[in-house]
């Protein structure tokens, strides 16, 4: 027992026995390389059970709180995953004809908004506006330069992610091996568990249940609180801008609540794509121009300060640099399954870091004691 009353770790995670400890790393290290390796091999086909796999994580707790009023669980599956379904379809029936209509008129139109951006940067009249942009930058070439560079980076990330995912896997496949996989796994999902905890080892075994329950602290604090977030944002970013009679205020609003998922990028991105459309449309109106603006301030003061620590929380241990980092790298090695692995497995290895960086700093190679 340690001065506080706990129990101290096994020797073996606690350095004391150090070819133990070099046992495990190389343990863990083989089986972190045939993970990725099987991610890598497999993703072209891995799309829709790892879609399945993280519905059955979200809903678990609702099939739980469905079996604790008496309903059976497999009733209780089968109802959620039918009531998700239904709701997927109405929203395609319903949402894709409008969004698919802006989809194509805002690239129909963004020829004339970028021609649009340019006459008003190089206005020589606004002396100002040079003067915040910048003298080095000149209006036709810089401004289409830096334009194609973007749309080249997100033409070529949006590939990497289609072929990545083998072009989703097809679409007829996501939608029909998705909600099987969910509903098997939310059947079974307590079971599993219970056979996976099985199979660790018993001197380790109560470690490794306190590593997992920060790991789904972590993932489910991230995940669950975040696409709460990223809903009532996108509502709000929706209704907000299209009451502001901002072309394509729908579209927009949609996208940057969807990608508000990546803290500060989505944020950003939402508020320099709306404020582009907002200048080619309105300007010289400056009242509505600044009208687009307040509405993504307002916005950003509802997630930092009211829905951010309500629905997130602080103790969910994933840095915002970090996260970014596991999005973009994990979309870019793994496509589109890369995105949705990046969350638990980037908060997996934070978990999984702090712990070894305690019991480094307890072990006798950091205290240069030897061990008892």
């Amino acid at each position: 027992m340690s001065a506080t009353g706990t129990p101290r770790p096994p020797a073996s995670f606690s350095g004391g026995s150090p070819f133990g400890l070099q046992r495990q790393v190389l343990f863990w290290s083989a089986v972190l390389v045939v993970v990725v390796l099987a991610l890598w091999l497999l993703s072209p086909i891995l799309l829709p059970f790892i879609a399945g796999l993280a519905i059955a994580y979200l809903l678990t707790p609702l099939t739980d709180r469905l079996e604790r009023w008496g309903l059976n669980r497999l009733i209780a599956a089968l109802l959620i995953i039918s009531v998700l379904v239904l709701f997927f379809v109405l929203m395609i029936l319903l949402a894709a004809p409008v969004l698919g209509s802006q989809l194509s008129s805002f690239i129909a139109n963004m020829p004339g908004y970028i021609t649009k951006l340019q006459a008003v940067i190089s206005d020589q009249s606004r002396p100002w506006l040079q003067k915040l942009i910048g003298a080095g930058f000149s209006g036709d070439q810089s401004f289409g330069d830096l334009l194609g560079q973007g749309m080249t980076w997100m033409t070529a990330f949006l590939a990497s992610l289609w072929s990545g995912g083998s072009a989703l896997v097809s679409l007829i496949s996501l939608i029909v091996v998705t909600p099987v996989v969910a509903f098997y796994l939310l059947y079974d999902w307590h079971r599993m568990i219970r056979t996976a905890d099985a199979w660790v080892p018993l001197q380790q075994r109560e470690t490794v249940r306190e590593l997992a329950r920060e790991i789904d602290a972590a993932i489910a604090g991230f995940v669950r609180g975040q696409s709460a977030v990223c809903l009532i944002l996108g509502t709000f970013y929706a209704v907000a801008l299209t009451l502001s009679g901002l072309n394509f205020g729908l579209l927009i609003g949609l996208i940057s609540g969807l990608i508000t998922f990546i803290p500060y990028v989505g944020s950003m991105t939402g508020l320099i794509l709306s404020l582009g459309v907002a200048v080619a449309q309105f300007w010289p109106e400056y009242a509505s121009i600044l009208l687009v603006l307040g509405i993504f301030l307002f916005g950003q003061f509802l997630e930092g300060n009211v829905l951010a620590p309500k629905l997130v929380g602080e103790s969910v241990g994933l840095h915002p640099v970090w996260l970014i980092f596991a999005l973009l790298a994990f979309g870019y090695m793994f496509g589109f399954v890369g995105l949705l692995v990046a969350v638990p497995l980037a908060a997996t290895i934070g978990v999984l870091t702090r712990f070894a960086l305690k019991r480094y700093l307890q072990s006798s190679i950091y205290t240069g004691e030897e061990a008892s």
